[in-house]
């Protein structure tokens, strides 16, 4: 029997849902969201694609939820607070932190050596300094806990003894070496862990005759298990952009190289960028509202330019677009102009009530002394206008990032875009505009205004480790699956020894996450140098990260 799934991506203005059979697309439902509870419009989307559903056995359910992202942005979540143990040589006073930190004493070096063991004083003492009340959250983190986590797993061990909250491990979360970022990444994934655990005991209820196994939207374009979710919810920040890229790769028929994605929504404009045939990723990991944080991420911009868009009129400046929500359109019954009604108004588009909107322009036109449909015309060019800037921003932004090999200085990537892939409710108004606007070709991806769930439905779990190794002590870590292993020839456990072990231990901790591990693991990063004692070598160190590639199935295009 072919498979059925479903895919539910939360978006700002509306909650979209799709049925698939096999590649097949059976049913697309659209609710409204409600910011205020987003768990109810999940649901709601939900059930009313399940109406398309008449099938016995249960099936697989994709969501792309913004939770993490609101509580984030919002600065919402449980009080949180940071211990770390930096070691000599960090002041991280100096790094200006927006939440507390309690420092240790105690040193793991760089090879993940204990240098100085914890200070037990100090760690019984922390009984009197945290709460510890269920509703708040700690963040444990060392310097360089990701080559040897002991100590941030002593301290677990410690404090989980008469603690009540949420507890982070940094090393758990990432094995990059970037510790400021590791802190905020365990700071954050703390703060919202407590809300994405209630949110997914809900969907947890709801698995059983209709839905079976249930997997999280990541911001790379993967996916995880409800499991992997409740211990790393900070993965989960960002999946909206990621489950509109996913829709891109699963529907698109483009075939340039190089191409531009634009997902035009009600609220927002997503831009993301296709070079050589690939999405482009964040080089040192996702930054959300000002955090910089090492979550692997799809590198997207998001502006506040939507179909849904408040638009001014200043006689000195005429007309602004964005970024506030106006909310809905006055075609679809709606209080307040939005570019929608310019496209509805000049018959761009055949939503809502093309009179009521002509209406509307003609009205404000009046009180400003301009041609109703004149208005209507300006605003659509504004809209234009804006998206241009923000596509030129978006490409001067990825031309001027740093370049950090010898070949990306002797032959710098070609980066511009050969066409244009649109999705979303207003993409066939404004992406064939934009990229005649640009000189180049377009195409508006099929079921552009669901294809973000389509793309959250088709997407291939994946799951990534690094990989540390020390041939003169004889040590291998991987931190994300709390892992420390002996090399047993050191002399002969050159670099590609490494790569060969990161591959197995990828596909080892994907099955162990549930995901598919048959897919192809790439390296991410890797490197490796001498260690050098007087005049002679005594060992290597090498670094290895690899990941399952973020894939999709392809998704069939022609309506049924």
């Amino acid at each position: 029997m072919t498979a059925f799934m479903a895919g539910i991506d939360v978006g700002g203005t509306n909650t979209d849902a799709v049925l698939l059979r096999g590649a097949e697309v059976e049913a697309l439902v659209k609710v409204p969201t409600d910011p205020k509870d987003l768990l109810g419009s999940t649901a709601l989307a939900l059930e009313k694609v399940l109406e398309h559903y008449k099938e016995d056995q249960p099936l697989k359910l994709h969501l792309s939820t913004t939770l993490s992202t609101n509580l984030i942005v919002e600065g919402r979540g449980a009080p949180t607070q940071v211990v770390a143990v930096p070691g000599p040589g960090v002041n991280l006073k100096s790094l200006n932190f927006s939440f507390p930190i309690i420092e240790l004493d105690g040193y793991i070096d760089h090879r993940g050596r204990e240098a100085a063991p914890l200070n037990l004083d100090q760690v019984r003492g922390l009984k009197q300094v945290l709460g510890g009340t269920e509703g708040e959250a700690l963040a444990i983190v060392g310097k360089f806990s990701q080559r040897n986590p002991g100590h941030e797993q002593r301290l677990r061990d410690e404090i989980s003894q008469w603690y009540n909250g949420i507890i982070t491990l940094g090393h758990r979360l990432s094995g990059r070496a970037n510790f400021p970022r590791r802190i905020v990444t365990a700071y954050l994934n703390s703060r919202i862990a407590r809300h994405q655990l209630d949110f997914l005991r809900v969907w947890r209820e709801v698995q059983g005759s209709a839905v079976g196994e249930i997997l999280i939207l990541k911001a790379d374009g993967g996916t995880m298990t409800l499991d992997a979710c409740a211990e790393r919810p900070i993965e989960s920040i960002l999946s909206g952009p990621a489950a509109s890229i996913m829709g891109v790769k699963a529907l698109t028929q483009c075939t340039e190289a190089n191409y531009l994605i634009v997902d035009i929504g009600g609220t927002t404009t997503d831009l993301a960028a296709v070079v050589g045939g690939e999405v482009l990723f964040e080089r040192d990991g996702a930054t959300i509202s000002g955090y910089r944080t090492l979550v692997p991420a799809i590198l997207a911009r998001s502006f506040g330019l939507g179909g849904d868009s408040r638009i001014r009129y200043e006689k000195s400046s005429g007309v602004i677009i964005g970024p506030e929500r106006a909310g809905t359109p006055v075609c679809l019954g709606g209080e307040h102009l939005t570019p929608t009604d310019a496209a509805a108004a000049l018959g761009l588009a055949q939503v809502g009530s093309a009179e009521a909107a002509r209406q509307g322009w003609q009205a404000w036109g009046e009180s400003l002394g301009i041609d109703g449909d004149a208005l209507a015309k300006e605003v659509f060019q504004a809209f234009l206008r804006q998206l241009r800037e923000a596509v030129e921003a978006f490409y001067a932004e990825l031309e001027n990032m740093p370049l950090y090999t010898i070949r990306e200085v002797l032959d710098p990537p070609d980066l511009r875009p050969r066409a244009v892939v649109g999705l979303g409710a207003p993409a066939p108004v404004f992406v064939p505009a934009l990229a005649e606007s640009m000189n180049l070709s377009w195409e508006v991806v099929p079921y552009w205004a669901g294809a973000n769930a389509i793309g959250a439905a088709a997407a291939r779990a994946t799951a990534g480790i690094t990989l540390q190794a020390d041939t003169q002590l004889g040590k291998v870590t991987v931190p994300e699956m709390g892992w420390r292993g002996e090399i047993q020839r050191p002399l002969f456990f050159d670099l590609g020894k490494a790569r060969e072990l990161a591959e197995e231990k990828t596909r080892e901790h994907a099955g162990s996450l549930g995901y598919d591990a048959s897919g192809e693991v790439y390296i991410v990063e890797e490197e490796s140098f001498q260690m050098v004692r007087g005049f002679r070598t005594v060992g290597q160190t090498h670094l290895v990260r690899t990941q399952l590639r973020p894939e999709v199935f392809k998704v069939r295009g022609e309506a049924k």
